[in-house]
This record gives structure tokens, sequence and C-alpha cells, in this order.
């Protein structure tokens, strides 16, 4: 039997940041909102007849193998793969493929997608029955080991559920709100919502580190900042609840302006000439997708502008990426 999973990356829209432990707490909650899109990452399992453990990562090239489970090491080139193994223990030996298709430093959640997916092919595998939830915060755990960093959990609620999402975080749980359902309105939104590669990698990680360690020291406007982009996740949850699209491209815009003062590095001139390049040629409002300093970004153009706009983005350096709002998260199959 052979088991194959896929999962969305995501755009996020508003609230990044307030997804980390235990940042939202001092916050009294966090909200932050986002798009899971078909950008995704993929996990297929192959059972061996030995104990071996054989991990190929198909975008990348990177191999790894292990005599069996047990037998495999962390600090690897495939260290996440391997740590999401090790924990999920499955009986048998394993031939292991795993794949994204975002671009590297994309800023689109590319690492906890592919985290999905692998886990919730060995969920499969194993028979296990754990409960999205148990994956998502399990996930959340493996990969802050895999970086050092503490993480957020926006990502996997995204590659678990897809569509438009607010996501709660709140001392007794966390819980996600579906919105934006109607398929008219969802459709509308992604023919005006551009997805373009800056060309620059990025490390959330690292971003996220300062704006929490700048956080917790009280440093500059830090924590005024942090309650402003608060505001402005909750307003975003309104606009999108009732599809009011005008205003989704006014909180876009107030949500970047917060973003960028977080921390230093978050934009950077490349970045600012290619939003004043979209916002000449109609751009509403432009956003880069993560903790900033490159990877994706996004762009919502007037209706009847997106050729102009992204001719100017390209013109300034940028991929544009083409992509769908994702109507299904996880999605894993069984075949013989």
């Amino acid at each position: 039997m052979t088991v194959e999973a896929t999962a969305p990356t995501r755009i996020d829209l508003a609230g990044g940041t307030l997804d980390i432990y235990p940042l939202y707490l001092f916050e009294e909650g966090g909200l932050t909102v986002n798009i899971g899109i078909d950008i995704r990452g993929r996990a297929r399992l192959r059972p061996r007849a030995d104990r071996q453990v054989h991990i190929r990562s198909v975008d990348t090239g990177l191999e790894e193998h292990a005599d069996e489970v047990e037998a495999l090491k962390f600090g690897g080139p495939l260290d996440l793969c391997a740590r999401i193994i090790k924990f999920y223990r499955p009986a048998a030996g394993l031939d292991v493929e795993v794949e994204s298709r975002a671009p590297r430093g994309s800023g689109l959640g590319a690492s906890s997608s592919l985290l999905i997916a692998l886990s919730g092919a060995l969920n499969t595998l194993n028979g296990s029955g754990y409960h999205p939830e148990q994956l998502i915060d399990w996930g959340a755990c493996l990969e802050a080991q895999n970086i050092g960093i503490p993480t957020g959990k926006q990502d996997y609620y995204a590659a678990v559920y897809g569509g438009v999402s607010a996501i709660w975080f709140e001392v007794s749980e966390n819980r996600r709100e579906a919105l934006l359902v109607d398929e008219r309105a969802i459709a509308e939104l992604e023919s005006r919502l551009l997805l373009s590669f800056t060309g620059i990698s990025h490390f959330s990680g690292a971003t996220n580190w300062d704006m929490l360690r700048n956080y917790i020291e009280g440093t500059g406007h830090t924590r005024e900042r942090m309650r402003a982009i608060k505001r402005t996740a909750l307003a975003m949850r309104d606009v999108l609840l009732c599809g009011d699209l005008d205003g989704f491209a006014d909180v876009l815009h107030e949500e970047w302006e917060n973003r960028r003062g977080l921390a230093e590095g978050v934009s950077t001139p490349a970045i600012d000439r290619m939003m004043a390049a979209a916002r000449e040629a109609g751009a509403l409002a432009s956003k880069i997708c993560g903790a900033g300093g490159g990877g994706c970004m996004i762009t919502f153009v007037r209706a009847g502008r997106q050729a102009d706009v992204r001719a100017a983005l390209e013109m300034h350096g940028a991929q544009l990426l083409p992509y769908r709002i994702a109507r299904q998260g996880l999605e894993v199959r069984e075949r013989p």
C-alpha cells in the first residue's frame, strides 16, 4: 500500500506573529486571518519489506537513510522529516518522498505544509486516528525543535483546513472560524489578489524571534504595534465575513503599515520599489507574506487592472505565481 498526502500552503492576511506562544497570551488572546492556497506540499510513503528508512526530497535532491526508524538522526539536511517520522514511529521500514512546490524562502509556510502532509500520511499509514488538532499541536512542537526558535501555529491550520480562515489563539483552546464561504466572493478575491515571488529568500524564524524579543523587552513601539496588528486582524475578519472587498484593500494596507514597523528588515528598498510600481499600475494594497524581509508578496488590484499590475511587478523583478484558494485542506489517499 502507498499513502500519499498533500496540504496547502498559505497567504497570511492579518494578525501574523499573534499566533506565537506565549505572545498571544500577553495580548489577552490572538487572532490570525489567512488563506490556504493550492501551492501544496506533498508526502508519499511506501512500506518496505525490511526496516530501513529512505527519505528523499524531490525539490532539493537531498536524501537521508537509516537502518531503522530509531536510528534516524537529528540535525541532518532533512531534520524536520526525520523528527516527524521518528515521532509517529511507523512499525515497518519506509521509502519516504517529500516535495514542496513553493519557491524556497517563499514565506508561504511551505515547511508547515510539508509537515502536515507527512504527519497526515503517517497518521493514515499507522491507523492512529489522531484528530487534526493533535497534528497541529505536535507539528508546532516538532518544527520549533527543528528551527530552534518559537514558531506560530497559523500555517498548520491553513494546511489542515484550507479555505479563508480566522484562527483564534486563547488560553483554553485554539479555534478556526471559516470566512468568505460564498463561491462568487472567493472567485473575485482570487482574481484580484495577485501572488508574486520577490526573488529574495527569507528566514521567518529569525524575524519572528526579533519581534518576540522586542515585545518582551518593551523595545521601541513594538507593543503598541502588536496591539494595532490585533485590531487590524479583527477588522480583516469583519470585512471578509461580509465580503467587503473595498474594505479588504484598506485593511490590507493597514496591516502592512503596522508590520513594517515591527522589526528591522521587514521591508527592503527593492520591495518598496515593487510595491510603488504596482500602486502606480492600479494596485490598491500590497503586503509581504510571512514575517517579511523577502519571499512572496500579495497585491490587491482594482478590478480590470490585473494585467497592468502583473506587467509592472514583472518589470521590477517579481515572478507571478498562479494559485487558487484551496477548497480542501489536508488530503490523504491510499493506493494499492
